[in-house]
């Protein structure tokens, strides 16, 4: 270890421990430019402990690999507002607990936040550094390397798939695409057997005695303790049908098929949506091209919104400025013989929605959506941004109580702001994760996975922590 004025020599990234957290190796970034540091953290949960506030919180130790997880509890000292590098700020918990790096021990304060989206689950700010540390930034693990199999003695491997979690079916058609690949980490994580099944290569045996679901090769699934249900629009009637088979197996589906059926008609689920007294753009529907110019005049003449039935992600949405454009747009639209909606156009939304996403009845994260520039439509998959947002009550109570009438227990909710109030736009039923986590931070994928482990009355072991002293 080296030394000068009394003071240890550290790198621009070290391994650490805190013991009394039950974390024997993580590696820290240094950052004198960070007056705080900040740990790792999620589902945090308050609690008392003889009459004194108290955090628990899990950790993912190691740099990308959310599988291995400790679960720490530790007494609350303070709760303060940090602004982190992105210029997000938050109100974070801080805790005080011991810091050990090399031969050197001492205490240190830490505030807890998720860092999924950073590079280091451990930043070590100057306030833990001040009249101990000095800092080479040109040099890395002056106190010491952790070797792979110090770590695989830290950190065993994750039990395998005969572990006693839970076996979870997710349906869908590509395995690559980014909400695909974090369910199916956050499961495995959590401990599960989670396995990807392309729809189109499941068929069914229906039967009243032995009803089977089979995969490519002849592969009997009847053994799944549940299914995750993510069909893409144009396998909406197949997808729905296999998911409807593994429903009358016993199968548990976190997003039913008639759910599922009902969502993605637009028309009939914006007719449950007023059913239920919830607002809605003003909409027309007609399928005569005779009855254009008196549909235009339904919905407050143009500017109007041009959508196709059976349009996601932004596709299917036409914006026609004047009613000549509207004329021509849902005409041309009726000669394809295509179902289409039109609504009016909010200009005080200015390019803006916001997305709920909603598990179990509860809004567990919401962001708001900004378009591109030149288009009118906020859609992160053509060029848009998302950034977190504090939504309303009224708007809190829309989102969840539009995925109740959708019967959606997983629910991505549109909610555009108008003048008169917030105003639904539509009902996800397979939403997207990667705009959503990416900018709040939150591990959505997991929170799916524990609606499904409560639903089942699935609890997993953790390794608690020691308890502090």
């Amino acid at each position: 270890m080296q030394q000068e004025y009394s003071k240890i020599v550290v790198g621009s990234e070290e391994w650490c421990a805190f013991p009394k957290l039950g974390i024997p190796a993580i590696k820290a970034r240094v950052d004198s430019g960070a007056k705080t540091s900040s740990l790792h953290a999620f589902n945090i949960q308050t609690f008392k402990k003889e009459s004194e506030a108290w955090v628990s919180f899990e950790i993912h130790p190691l740099q990308q690999n959310r599988r291995i997880v400790v679960r720490c509890e530790a007494k609350i000292i303070d709760r303060r507002r940090v602004k982190s590098s992105s210029g997000t700020s938050e109100k974070r918990f801080v805790i005080k607990t011991m810091l050990r790096s090399g031969g050197e021990h001492w205490e240190v304060e830490v505030t807890l936040t998720n860092r999924d989206s950073m590079g280091y689950r451990m930043l070590l700010g100057r306030e833990a550094m001040k009249g101990r540390v000095l800092v080479d930034p040109d040099e890395s693990f002056c106190l010491g390397e952790v070797s792979d199999t110090e770590l695989e003695v830290h950190y065993p491997s994750e039990p395998g798939e005969n572990s006693g979690g839970l076996k979870i079916g997710l349906l869908a058609s590509n395995p690559d695409l980014y909400s695909n690949k974090r369910i199916i980490e956050a499961a495995q994580q959590r401990g599960h057997h989670i396995e990807f099944f392309n729809i189109k290569q499941c068929y069914m045996k229906l039967d009243a005695v032995s009803p089977e679901v089979h995969y490519r090769g002849g592969r009997v699934l009847n053994n799944l303790d549940a299914v995750i249900t993510r069909i893409r629009p144009s396998l909406t009637f197949y997808g729905c049908a296999l998911s409807r088979q593994f429903e009358s197996m016993g199968v548990y589906a976190c997003n039913r098929s008639d759910a599922i059926t009902q969502s993605r008609d637009k028309l009939y689920s914006l007719q449950l949506m007023l059913k239920s007294g919830i607002n809605i753009p003003t909409s027309g529907f007609a399928n005569s091209p005779i009855d254009t110019s008196d549909l235009i005049d339904m919905v407050g003449g143009a500017p109007l919104i041009v959508k196709l039935l059976e349009g996601t992600q932004g596709r299917g949405v036409v914006l026609a400025e004047t009613r000549k454009a509207g004329e021509s747009v849902i005409n041309a639209f009726k000669s394809l013989k295509a179902n289409l909606l039109v609504q009016e156009f909010i200009k005080e939304a200015d390019g803006k929605d916001l997305r709920c996403f909603v598990i179990d009845g509860k809004v567990v994260a919401s962001i708001q959506r900004e378009a591109a520039p030149g288009e009118f439509r906020a859609n992160i998959h053509q060029g848009g941004t998302a950034s977190v947002i504090k939504i309303t009550p009224e708007e809190r109570k829309l989102a969840t109580l539009a995925a109740k009438t959708m019967g959606l227990k997983i629910a991505g909710v549109d909610i555009i702001r108008s003048k008169n109030g917030p105003l639904l736009l539509e009902v996800n039923s397979s939403p997207g994760l990667e705009g959503i986590e990416t900018a709040t931070g939150k591990d959505i994928a997991g929170m799916m996975i524990a609606s499904i482990e409560k639903k089942l009355g699935w609890k997993r072991e953790l390794a608690t922590a020691p308890k502090q002293v």
